[in-house]
């Protein structure tokens, strides 16, 4: 894999003008309400399907749907009008989608599309996210696996396959466009208080299926970390990729029980076809190509990010901690609801 352009200082203002895309989603809400509050932002525009939520006196809202034709030239003349500074690319599922085909053209051709419409408003700065899962859970994997590794996770699970092709045309950016600051961020799975993805509803489950024999290591961001590190990347010029993730690594046994869950190690021949049958009846977190996690190492190394001054609050043991604490409350809660 080729690797993006060194962090290197370019003289480059922090951006007044920012464009967050996916507003809608868990990144872009958050993102907007810490930008809001940030005395360095003069306007925010927000792109997504509807208004979103966060949006407050600083931000413009622009309804558009990336997945439509015509949406890339609309985007381009959004950013073009509004002389956006840094554009903030956020829309991306956190949970697998049955409607596969819908998934693609969000993900793989709506990141093209946001890509396109950047490079024709000569846009100064991109930050993109990714996710350290995309380098595949393999028996070949080191210890820690640094930014120049391959992404190597099953393409025949659409989830991977389109972030994998959604990274690739970040990357095209920055290298047809030197002009423009490109920033990856690829975050280990990221648990929280509020955070709904595929991570934190397999440790929602009071009885959380694992792999017979085996106790792969596991790292979690916290979600405050991860938000951080956007803002990071907004703020400072560290074009290139970074893997953000939690301090240390915990066994994933010891992270069920931090989540305040039972674990049910299942043999491989009963669990296979047991996730098949809930995926196809929607029952399930993700399909079997989610399984090898369950059984191969695939943890990421964070000291390049950490070089580029990328901080984290929260350990893995930490955010593991706090997600428990919360989800501890959540099932008091639900205990007390059938008395009132």
């Amino acid at each position: 894999m080729t690797p993006l352009p060194s962090s290197q200082p370019s003289g480059r203002p922090p951006p007044r003008v920012i464009a967050v895309v996916g507003a809608t989603t868990f990144f872009g809400e958050h993102l907007l309400g810490v930008l809001e509050e940030d005395p360095r932002v003069d306007r925010i525009v927000a792109v997504g399907e509807k208004t979103s939520p966060g949006a407050g006196a600083k931000t413009r809202s622009y309804e558009l749907d990336v997945t439509q034709p015509g949406s890339e030239a609309r985007l381009a003349e959004i950013f073009a009008t509004e002389a956006i500074e840094a554009v903030v690319h956020v829309g991306f599922l956190q949970v697998p989608a049955t409607a596969a085909a819908w998934a693609h053209e969000y993900e793989s051709v709506g990141t093209m599309r946001v890509v396109v419409a950047a490079r024709k408003a000569s846009v100064g700065k991109f930050v993109g996210v990714s996710n350290t899962w995309l380098y595949g859970a393999l028996p070949s994997n080191p210890n820690f696996l640094d930014e120049k590794r391959d992404l190597r996770a099953s393409r025949s699970e659409p989830f991977f396959a389109d972030k994998i092709e959604a990274e690739a045309k970040m990357r095209e950016l920055a290298e047809k466009s030197p002009e423009t600051s490109v920033t990856i961020l690829r975050f280990s799975p990221i648990v929280g208080s509020t955070i709904d993805n595929l991570h934190t509803r397999w440790l929602s489950r009071s009885l959380v299926p694992t792999l017979l024999g085996h106790d792969p290591l596991f790292q979690f961001l916290h979600e405050i970390d991860a938000i951080a590190a956007l803002k990071h990347a907004l703020f400072r010029d560290v074009p290139g990729v970074y893997n953000i993730v939690g301090e240390g690594v915990v066994p994933l046994s010891l992270a069920i029980r931090l989540a305040g869950r039972t674990a049910i190690p299942l043999p491989r021949t009963l669990l296979r076809p047991l996730v098949s049958a809930l995926w196809l009846a929607e029952l399930a977190e993700g399909s079997e190509a989610f399984l090898p996690y369950l059984r191969y190492l695939c943890v990421a190394d964070g000291s390049k990010a950490a070089l580029a001054g990328f901080k984290r609050a929260y350990t893995s043991r930490e955010a593991l901690l706090d997600f428990g604490s919360t989800q501890r409350l959540r099932d008091a809660r639900q205990l007390q609801e059938p008395r009132r």
